[in-house]
C-alpha cells in the first residue's frame, strides 16, 4: 500500500484550481457541498515486472530543397535503419476495478514506489479501499501491451536525426516476470450532467490529477446573446446616422 499524502483540503483546492477560467461550466461542478462528496480511494492495482527483447527496421528520410533558376529542388534521401534493444520492467501498473477508467489511472501516473508499505489497515481510516475484481490473468495483454509501446518508443526515439521514420518491421518479445498486488491512493469526484458522467482523479501522492468538464452551452449562447446585443444596438444607432 502506498498511503495518501495529499489530504482532502488539497485535492479540493487543486479541483478548484483545476475549474479556474472555465467560464461556461455547469453550476454543479462548482458547489461547495458537491465538491464535499470527493472520496479518498485506494484502487487496486497489479504491478507487473517483466523483460523485453524488440527489433525494429525502418525507412529513414531526410529531404532537402533549393532553388536552382525557375525551379524549386528537392532532394530525398532514403536510409535503411536499424534499431534493437532490451528493456527491463519493474512495477508496471494496471488498475485491477473495471470500475476505474483505464484512461484516468494511466494519467495520474507515476506513483513514487519508494513509499510502499506492507498492507496495514492502520492506513484504511478515512478512507474507502475497493476490491479488484479483474483479475491479474485477464490483466496481462493491457501490461504487455504497455511495456511493448515503452519499448518501440524508445527505439524511435533514437531515430530523431531524420525528418520521417517510417516502420517496416517490428519484432517485440516480453518475458513477464512477477506480479505484485497493491492499493494506490487517488482522489475522486464523480459528476452527473444532462445524462452523462464526469470524472476527477487526483494522484494521492504526488498531486497530479485529470478531470472531465463539460460546456454549458446554455450558459454560452446566454453571455453570447448579453455581449451580442449591445453591439448589435450600437451598429444599428450608427446606421441610423448614415
Amino acid at each position: 500500500i502506498i498511503p495518501f499524502k495529499k489530504d482532502k483540503k488539497a485535492a479540493k483546492a487543486a479541483y478548484f484550481n483545476h475549474l479556474k477560467g472555465k467560464k461556461y461550466l455547469p453550476k454543479v461542478f462548482k458547489k461547495e457541498n458537491h465538491v464535499d462528496e470527493m472520496k479518498g480511494v485506494y484502487v487496486p492495482f497489479w504491478l507487473y515486472d517483466a523483460e523485453a527483447d524488440a527489433r525494429g527496421s525502418y525507412e529513414g528520410l531526410t529531404t532537402e530543397s533549393h532553388r536552382e533558376g525557375d525551379y524549386n529542388v528537392t532532394t530525398t534521401q532514403h536510409y535503411d535503419v536499424r534499431r534493437e534493444g532490451t528493456a527491463v520492467f519493474t512495477r508496471v501498473p494496471v488498475d485491477g476495478s473495471s470500475k476505474m477508467p483505464n484512461t484516468h489511472m494511466d494519467a495520474i501516473e507515476p506513483f513514487d514506489y519508494s513509499a510502499i508499505q506492507p498492507f496495514s489497515t492502520a492506513s484504511l481510516p478515512g478512507f474507502l479501499a475497493d476490491k479488484y475484481d479483474v483479475s491479474v490473468e485477464d490483466s496481462h495483454d493491457r501490461a504487455d501491451g504497455r511495456c511493448a509501446a515503452s519499448l518501440e518508443g524508445a527505439l524511435r526515439r533514437t531515430t530523431t536525426q531524420y525528418d520521417a521514420c517510417i516502420t517496416k518491421d517490428k519484432d517485440i518479445r516480453l518475458r513477464r516476470g512477477k506480479v505484485h498486488y497493491a492499493l494506490l491512493p487517488v482522489w475522486m469526484l464523480h459528476t452527473k450532467w444532462n445524462g452523462k458522467d464526469f470524472l476527477f482523479a487526483m494522484n494521492g501522492q504526488t498531486g497530479k490529477l485529470v478531470g472531465d468538464l463539460p460546456t454549458d452551452m446554455g450558459k454560452f449562447w446566454a453571455i453570447f446573446a448579453a455581449i451580442a446585443a449591445p453591439v448589435s444596438a450600437i451598429a444599428a444607432a450608427i446606421l441610423m446616422l448614415m
